[in-house]
């Protein structure tokens, strides 16, 4: 029975992941630890069995186990970072590890090791970790991970702002009291993740295990460099890559321009990113986002580029494709 103030607090956020959820649980309760933890799952009114699924968990973890269910869906209120919103201010632990409940961890001592690293460290204020990618019919992609950085160690600030692939949400894992002031950017920004990272930097450091302790749910078959379909999905980006644009500005702003070059890269990388959407051909062709480019995975990136110089060629190569 878990008696005593948890020194973690697992955040996950559920919305219809009925066919995940029990992965996603019962990685938690595999962690192998010396330490207390509650779980803070907050339901944001699912419609198929998710709900069903958290209540049994609560049944038979009632010590570990916080639900929270909304009446109504919160995200289609407006409110993006719902973590931050009803999770963070409720969690009791020393720290928060997150996971949503499409993902899961895959190693039994991740909370373990993170934990022992933040506790020897107290200038720290986030850390987090490599992911491997299943795909979504549950077959493992062992080739695949999610590895925003080179090595192990203590991440550079710049590096943190400006990378070539996110950190993975379920890795992320960094002191309960910074998550308790946020700034108000990240609370207006669409995506929680960036913003949390950002906000976790005017506190101290970030340190990052090169292993892969957690896994990242991807739904989609593969990229081939896919364009915006229509013109309300271009829109959508447009208006996501203004969101990004104004959140790296009021950063710049808090922290009076300390890391500008590597706020200015990554936008110029998120630019990059949704132009490449957009079908620009120009912007593959750019010198000024070679750098861009060469990040991309090496299939992509030859894609791309066959798409930009040689259309046609690029057409009936992907007719073929489609029909394989």
């Amino acid at each position: 029975m878990e008696t005593n103030k948890p020194l973690v607090s697992i955040s996950c956020i559920t919305f219809n992941h009925g066919k995940y959820l029990r992965e996603a649980l019962d990685s938690f309760l595999m962690q192998e630890r010396d330490f207390d933890i509650e779980i803070l799952i907050h339901d944001d009114h699912s419609t198929d069995d998710t709900i069903d699924i958290i209540k049994e968990y609560t049944e038979r973890y009632p010590d570990i186990m916080r639900p929270m269910y909304e009446e109504e869906n919160q995200y289609s209120k407006g409110i993006s970072n719902i973590s931050g919103v009803f999770n963070f201010p409720r969690a009791r632990g020393k720290y928060i590890a997150m996971c949503e409940g499409d993902d899961y961890w895959s190693d039994p001592l991740k909370l373990k090791k993170q934990a022992a690293y933040m506790e020897a460290h107290p200038e720290c204020a986030l850390c987090c970790h490599a992911a491997g990618i299943v795909a979504e019919d549950g077959a493992f992609r062992t080739v695949e991970e999610l590895k925003p950085f080179a090595g192990s160690g203590v991440i550079k600030a710049e590096d943190v702002i400006s990378k070539k692939e996110n950190i993975p949400t379920a890795s992320l894992f960094f002191r309960t009291e910074y998550a308790k002031q946020l700034p108000q950017w990240y609370f207006d920004c669409p995506v929680g993740d960036i913003p949390l990272q950002l906000a976790m930097l005017m506190h101290g450091s970030v340190y990052y295990f090169n292993e892969a302790m957690s896994m990242y749910r991807m739904g989609r078959a593969g990229s081939w460099g896919e364009s915006m379909e229509n013109d309300a999905a271009k829109l959508k980006w447009e208006r996501h890559f203004d969101a990004m644009s104004k959140l790296y500005a009021e950063f710049d702003k808090d922290t009076e321009g300390s890391y500008r070059e590597a706020v200015k890269e990554a936008v110029a990388r998120s630019r990059f990113l949704i132009d490449i959407k957009e079908d620009k051909k120009e912007a593959v062709l750019d010198p000024a986002n070679s750098k861009f480019l060469r990040e991309l995975p090496d299939t992509e990136r030859k894609l791309l580029i066959l798409k930009a110089k040689h259309r046609r060629i690029y057409d009936l190569i992907r007719s073929i494709y489609k029909l394989l």
